[in-house]
């Protein structure tokens, strides 16, 4: 085994695949940046999993205080099974499904920061990888999978029909959490579930990429950007325009696509707990428009 080989074995061992990295050499987003090129000036010391290495943000624990703890889940979509994380308060109303893209997972530190802020406002969860593990390794190369708008929303159209099979979920209005391409893709899956998909927020979405169904779209939708993403402000602009039902543009000030300047996240989090709240919860008790 060469020296550059052993070093990337080390560091997929150490490291999680979706760990920050804070190297300022190289200048990398995630572990799989690194991975991919065989960064050789990262270790141990510029990765972290602090949450976008920011300070006073920890990881997410396998127990929400006193909420309900998660459970691993299986989704059956096409010939694959995926994997998910289900987080469920007492006396939940509604449920936000985590629509992931560019080549994040379930596993994303900053979609588990916003899904925890969910569950304390009693939303329950579902984080879920919308490729396998091998499709994934795939898509780290070639980078084709996770614009493959189609495929993913497929499977977040089968993820939304489990939740409704699901003894535990079934009766929750559902609503729909997208981040990048998975922002595509959850206002294209909407389209094909337009009377069981209350609610959309996307994080640094691509909504651009759904073109021509975003005027079929009928789920309230809360585009989130931030301040200093200009292309991605110009994207969710034209995309806004398009849109036909109620909607909203939320501009957080000072903040770069991956959101990782202090307290950026948290606003993120907060303006899309408030629209999944008073969208889902109104919903089930039937104060809804």
């Amino acid at each position: 085994m060469n020296k550059s080989s052993k070093s990337k074995n080390d560091k997929s061992e150490q490291f999680s695949r979706d760990t920050v990295c804070t190297c300022q050499k190289c200048n990398h987003d995630m572990v799989r940046d690194c991975m991919k090129i065989k960064c050789m000036c990262c270790n141990k010391a510029s990765h972290s999993m602090v949450l976008d290495g920011i300070v006073g943000f920890a990881n997410t624990s396998k127990r929400q205080g006193h909420y309900t703890e998660v459970r691993s889940v299986l989704v059956s979509t096409d010939s694959v099974k995926l994997h998910g994380d289900l987080t469920i308060p007492k006396n939940a109303e509604g449920i936000v499904l985590f629509a992931h893209g560019s080549g994040s997972s379930r596993h994303s530190p900053r979609n588990k920061y916003v899904a925890q802020i969910l569950q304390k406002t009693g939303l329950a969860t579902l984080l879920i990888d919308l490729l396998t593990e091998e499709e994934e390794k795939v898509d780290d190369y070639t980078t084709h999978l996770r614009f493959d708008i189609r495929l993913l929303a497929k499977r977040l159209v089968d993820a939304t029909n489990w939740i409704t099979k699901n003894h535990d979920t079934k009766n929750l209005s559902i609503g729909y959490f997208g981040a990048s391409t998975g922002a595509a893709a959850a206002l294209v899956a909407a389209v094909d579930c337009p009377d069981i998909i209350k609610s959309i927020v996307s994080r640094g979405g691509r909504p651009d990429l759904a073109g021509p169904l975003l005027p079929h779209v009928r789920a309230p939708t809360l585009l989130i950007v931030g301040g200093n993403d200009s292309p991605v402000i110009e994207m969710n602009e034209e995309a806004l325009n398009l849109l036909k039902i109620e909607k909203k543009m939320a501009i957080v000030p000072g903040a770069t696509h991956l959101f990782e300047e202090p307290g950026t996240l948290e606003e993120v989090a907060r303006l899309a707990a408030d629209w999944c709240v008073n969208h889902l919860a109104k919903t089930k008790s039937g104060k809804g428009d």
